[in-house]
């Protein structure tokens, strides 16, 4: 079989047998396309032809080109998924990839930030304008629940359970999970819903979207980014933030506060307790105090 038609088959089994996200789905696909352009200026191999030995071929040529060992492990991954696949399809006998190791990274602490900064970013906002409720309805939730970007955007109204409260996140893979929603959060939820939102003309299918823009469609990853750039410039917050830090914060806060791993794990939705752990690092700081203050040679 050719690039194109494998390329094709993988995207489409990607999208309804996996039911990966479109973000998701493209970057695998640029991964793959990588590995084509490499066949097709160096070793002129068809998929199916593909050895461990083009493969690692293929490592040192992405390595040449100056990528950094994160993004060439995700490259790899992309690459797996791939071969995985043509397995699958009986396009190939045996995996040429199984035996490929992911270049070796050091563990990366995520950035967060405190609950000062925190409440010095939501109250930034500027609720005389019209979007400033629904910003600060959006911070709220994101912090307060722990939510990716996507899952953000992708809030329904129809999966508020303010009640009880609880919200139902569409996670990754389409999986679903209910996350506990606190009272800040769900005052200025009903107060955006109530006294904002009902003044938006929707777009016709986006009803059901919980976080418009002012033409009624559903807020874009981009826009929410600009938002929390706009207000770490507007506090003076010289540490790089982006949405993910919200999450990140969110986790860390409560780990350090003594909350249960696998609850935590449970509210972001984390296939993997491991990927979890690393919230459990101390602050840094912190760490100095107890040394100084007990440690005998200190």
């Amino acid at each position: 079989m050719d690039w194109h038609s494998c390329i094709k088959g993988f995207k489409s089994y990607l999208r309804l047998e996996r039911s990966l996200s479109p973000n998701t789905v493209e970057a695998y696909i640029h991964d793959v396309t990588k590995l084509q352009e490499f066949s097709e200026a160096d070793i002129k191999k068809s998929p199916d032809k593909i050895t461990t030995e083009d493969l690692k071929n293929f490592i040192y040529w992405i390595n040449e080109l100056g990528m950094l060992a994160p993004t060439q492990a995700r490259v790899l991954s992309g690459i797996k998924a791939f071969f995985k696949y043509l397995l699958l399809e009986d396009v190939i006998k045996n995996d040429p990839s199984a035996l490929l190791d992911s270049p070796k990274m050091r563990r990366k602490l995520p950035d967060t930030i405190n609950i000062h900064e925190i409440n010095e970013l939501i109250a930034a906002i500027d609720l005389s304008k019209p979007e400033g409720m629904r910003n600060k309805a959006m911070l709220e939730v994101l912090y307060g629940c722990g939510l990716r970007v996507s899952e953000l955007t992708g809030l329904l109204i129809s999966n508020l359970f303010l009640e009880i409260e609880f919200i139902k996140i569409i996670g990754k893979g389409n999986k679903e999970r209910l996350v506990p929603i606190g009272s800040e959060a769900i005052k200025y939820l009903k107060m955006y819903l109530h006294e904002t939102r009902v003044h938006i003309p929707v777009k016709t299918g986006k009803e059901d979207f919980l976080f418009l823009n002012r033409r009624g469609s559903p807020l874009s990853r981009v826009m929410v980014f600009m938002l929390i750039k706009d207000l770490a410039l507007k506090t003076g917050l010289t540490k790089t933030i982006s949405p993910h830090t919200f999450r990140h914060s969110f986790a860390t806060h409560l780990i350090e506060g003594g909350a249960d791993l696998r609850a935590v794990q449970e509210m972001l939705g984390h296939e993997s307790i491991t990927t979890t752990e690393i919230y459990t690092h101390l602050d840094r700081d912190y760490l100095k105090q107890v040394i100084t203050q007990y440690h005998p040679r200190s």
